[in-house]
């Protein structure tokens, strides 16, 4: 994308409006949603309201008068995704959803996890300390020279003993896309399920559980949802009868002195305990997202971030470090002798906000593509055309 096309970076509703919603981008130019974003105005508000009302009434009480509201938040983070609100189960982070997901695959000696080149540390370590403690290996699968997913060596590593394909959708150190789909198919060819990390596309990518034939998909809401931290979802399908390896009384009744029954839907993920005010904010983070519209918002990401790359590739001594499309809003690269630390930080003293992936977040595809770190710039739809050139001008004077 050049310059010329900068007039298409705008949102289905106003670039003004998205912008007054957002407060901290009057200050900064924010270039962080995919670390954790700046929420709206909405989802600020929909969580004071209901913190206030605790100190009036009690924790309890306050909850109760907002049975109806929390449900809703499911249905609403279902139609992101394609499925019913009965298969969300609402958590604190991706990180647990993944973990409790993978917790509840029955897995024993001689079985077999596979992982991909770009997976996430939290999702590995998780992984190898379950494959330690049960006799199951876990392997990953190589990646073409951009770190996507390849095909063919997935295909060649599947058997009838692998339990668990782990698929992320778009890595935190890259722009890359992982085919998704067509993972997802060899893997069940073989009997496989497919949890599928959506971490960094969900609230930037549009997403169809059932077009894209996973089993589960773990995400959370203070990246691309613009949702506050302290919340997650996994989706579970509904066929899948999997239960959680520590229920409590939220997602299980205890109905005798040595029995319990778990309850039929994804529910049964979910803890008696959790921050209401900040799912009700997940909630009007999706709902605002809903509003402003999926595929617009995924539209003007994309420009945002090409337009990026375009700016980029054109600074002498800065490197792109993104692969071929398709590819993700995330914009990662490095500068000539300047290290991705004090780039973040010199741009930081311009009011410039982007941040840095370091290796151990991605081990296997940083190493292999001989990277320590990379900047990563993520520019959601609320950035204008003023913010991405004081980005790239800000870049031209580290030069």
């Amino acid at each position: 994308m050049t310059r010329a096309d900068a007039s298409s970076l705008r949102p289905t509703d106003p670039l003004d409006a998205v912008r007054a919603d957002t407060p901290g981008c009057r200050d900064v130019v924010f270039l962080d949603s995919a670390g954790s974003s700046l929420a709206p105005e909405p989802v600020v508000e929909a969580q004071i309201r209901h913190l206030r009302r605790e100190t009036e009434v009690g924790g309890y009480l306050a909850a109760a008068e907002r049975v109806d509201d929390l449900a809703a938040v499911k249905v609403s983070l279902g139609r992101l995704l394609g499925t019913t609100s009965e298969s969300i189960a609402l958590t604190d982070s991706a990180t647990r959803a993944w973990n409790d997901f993978l917790a509840a695959v029955p897995l024993g000696p001689g079985d077999r996890v596979l992982l991909s080149q770009v997976e996430y540390s939290s999702n590995a370590i998780a992984a190898l300390s379950r494959g330690r403690a049960v006799g199951a290996s876990v392997e990953f699968v190589p990646g073409e020279p951009s770190g996507r997913l390849d095909l063919a060596a997935l295909d060649a590593m599947l058997d009838e003993r692998v339990r668990l394909v782990s698929i992320v959708h778009a890595p935190t150190n890259s722009g890359l896309l992982n085919p998704v789909r067509e993972a997802a198919a060899l893997a069940h060819r073989h009997g496989a399920l497919v949890l599928l990390d959506a971490c960094q596309s969900m609230g930037q990518v549009a997403l169809d559980v059932h077009e894209l034939d996973v089993d589960a998909l773990s995400a959370t809401g203070r990246k691309w949802l613009r949702g506050p931290r302290g919340t997650g979802l996994l989706y579970v399908r509904p066929e899948l009868r999997l239960e959680p390896a520590a229920p409590d009384m939220r997602g299980a009744a205890w109905t005798a002195s040595d029995t319990y029954a778990t309850v039929p839907d994804a529910t049964r993920f979910e803890l008696w305990e959790s921050d209401i005010a900040a799912r009700l904010g997940l909630g009007a983070a999706a709902d605002y997202l809903l509003d402003l519209g999926v595929d617009a918002v995924a539209a003007a990401v994309g420009e945002r971030a090409e337009y990026l790359r375009a700016g980029l590739d054109d600074i002498p001594g800065v490197t792109v470090r993104d692969p071929a499309p398709p590819r993700s809003g995330i914009v990662s690269f490095t500068v000539d002798g300047v290290e991705p630390d004090a780039v973040r930080e010199r741009l930081r003293a311009l009011d410039v906000v982007v941040t840095v992936s370091v290796r151990g977040s991605t081990l296997l595809d940083m190493t292999a593509r001989g990277l320590d770190s990379v900047v990563r710039a993520s520019a959601h739809y609320f950035c204008s055309e003023a913010d991405l050139d004081t980005f790239l001008s800000a870049v031209r004077r580290l030069r």
